[in-house]
Formats: C-alpha cells, sequence, structure tokens
C-alpha cells in the first residue's frame, strides 16, 4: 500500500455522518479456518456482525478478505470453525442456503450479464423471489404474468433509488465502469436482503464515483435497515463509513474494533506499513 494510501488512515478526506445505532448480533464466526491444499487462506479468524452496522473487512493484498465473504456466503466451505446466523450453528453455508435466508453479494470482478440491460439485469435479482414454476414463465401467462408485474415494479424502484433511470435500457456492456458497479450494487438489493457483502464496491472508481457510492452505501444501510460487510482498500472511506472493522494479514486476525481503534493498533500499522514482514 502506498504512502499516500497509509496517510488515509489517519485523515479521511470525507465525512459521512454519525455512527449508527446497531443491534443484536445476527451472524457470528468462530475459528474459521480454510485452506486449498497446503495454502492457509484463513487461519481460526472470529469476529461477528450486528444488525443494523457497516463493518469493514480490511487487509494488504492476499490477507484472505474475498476468502472470507465467500465462506460467509457458501462459495467456500471451511475445514474448521462455524457459521452461527440468526442462532442457526453450521459447518459451513450452502450458497442457495445463503441466499434464501437474506445474504446477497457482489463482486470484485463485475458479474453482470453484459448483454441484458440495466432493468433486466436487477430483475435477475428477484429470482428467488419468483413463485411461478418454469412452464407458467415462459408462457408468460396468468399467475405469472401478475407477478413479473410486480417485480418489475420493485425494479423499477431500485433503479430510482440508485439514481440510474436514464440508462434503464440500456445494455450494461455499454456503461462506463463505475455505472456498471452502481448496477451490480442494484441487483444485489433486489433480493432484499437482509446482509449485503460488498467485494471492493469502489474498485477503479474516481473521486466521484466513489463519493457517490459512499452516500448509496449509507442509504442502504439507513433507509433499507440493511446491515452491510464490505471489503474496500480506500482507507478513508473504510474510516469514515464503518461502526466497526476487522484486519486481515495473511490469512489472521490481527486486529478488531471501532475504526478509532483499528487505526491506533500497532499491528496493524505494522502490517499496512510492510514492518511486520
Amino acid at each position: 500500500m502506498s504512502t499516500e494510501q497509509n496517510m488515509q488512515m489517519n485523515e479521511p478526506e470525507a465525512h459521512f455522518g454519525p455512527r449508527r445505532k446497531t443491534g443484536k448480533v445476527i451472524l457470528d464466526l468462530k475459528n474459521i479456518s480454510l485452506s486449498f491444499g497446503g495454502v492457509k487462506a484463513l487461519t481460526d479468524i472470529s469476529f461477528d456482525v450486528k444488525q443494523h452496522e457497516i463493518r469493514a473487512i480490511i487487509g494488504p493484498n492476499g490477507a484472505g478478505k474475498s476468502s472470507m465473504l465467500n465462506v460467509i456466503n457458501g462459495v467456500y466451505r471451511p475445514q474448521q470453525g462455524e457459521i452461527i446466523h440468526h442462532g442457526q450453528h453450521r459447518k459451513g453455508m450452502d450458497c442457495y442456503a445463503a441466499a434464501k435466508s437474506g445474504i446477497a453479494r457482489t463482486f470484485q470482478n463485475i458479474a453482470l450479464f453484459k448483454g441484458m440491460t440495466v432493468l433486466d439485469n436487477i430483475m435477475t435479482g428477484r429470482n428467488l423471489k419468483m413463485k411461478s414454476n418454469f412452464l407458467m414463465q415462459a408462457l408468460y401467462w396468468g399467475p405469472a404474468r401478475r407477478e413479473e408485474i410486480e417485480h418489475r415494479v420493485k425494479a423499477e424502484e431500485i433503479i430510482d433509488f440508485l439514481e440510474i433511470q436514464a440508462i434503464r435500457k440500456t445494455p450494461v456492456g455499454r456503461l462506463p465502469y463505475g455505472l456498471q458497479k452502481r448496477v451490480e450494487l442494484g441487483r444485489a438489493l433486489a433480493a432484499e436482503p437482509e446482509i449485503l457483502l460488498l467485494d471492493e464496491p469502489m474498485a477503479g472508481m474516481n473521486v466521484e464515483e466513489k463519493q457517490d457510492m459512499c452516500r448509496f452505501i449509507l442509504d442502504v444501510n439507513d433507509q433499507f435497515g440493511t446491515t452491510i460487510v464490505l471489503i474496500e482498500h480506500d482507507m478513508g472511506v473504510v474510516m469514515d463509513i464503518s461502526d466497526r472493522v476487522v484486519v486481515l494479514d495473511y490469512g489472521k486476525k490481527i486486529g478488531d474494533g471501532t475504526p478509532d481503534e483499528v487505526r491506533c493498533n500497532q499491528d496493524v500499522i505494522n502490517a499496512y506499513l510492510g514492518l511486520a514482514h
């Protein structure tokens, strides 16, 4: 990480508002360990997520941040540890079960259908909410037709919320990177998640685009009551919008607490400055 980025840990560029009132623990990860062959991606990591908070996961490249998100939403199954979600103990999550239980996800690399319009991409996020079978949907008949109209209303509400009305009929492959990131956020929101996992939602954005994305993330948290777990490399953003921050380094947890506590943690400072290795 550059000297400039390290300086951002101490001097955030903007302030986006007061800390939120959080609730009870709704997701608890205990002693999670994940290996690929002889490579340890995560080692004995524990932390929890509270209702209505913005929980950041930070760390240098290769620290295991995306692997942790993949454990939470069931892409990876840890060899050790357990996940407690609303009191239910699991050795690992299943992707479908995670989605059904209210966990949605965006990805580090944009995973949209590039040939489909913005509206149609957001509609794909409503898939688990649809009750009509495949045949009824294919015939676009009766209950299936009424159901699709209802879901399109929800999709249009998200388009209005994200201020992308002008591009609703545009194929996403024609959009600039920042707008594609916004569309991916919209698709995740279409699932009406309780917990939203954001993997580097501001990567590759300019300052103005980052400010817009920060505003949308805070609005999602405030207006929808959505709990957010995000990975982000911009330390100014992380320290300003997060309620709590967990810090990973080489697959191990080296810090956990409020932004102020993490900012002053010597192990975190050493890891980011490269002094610990």
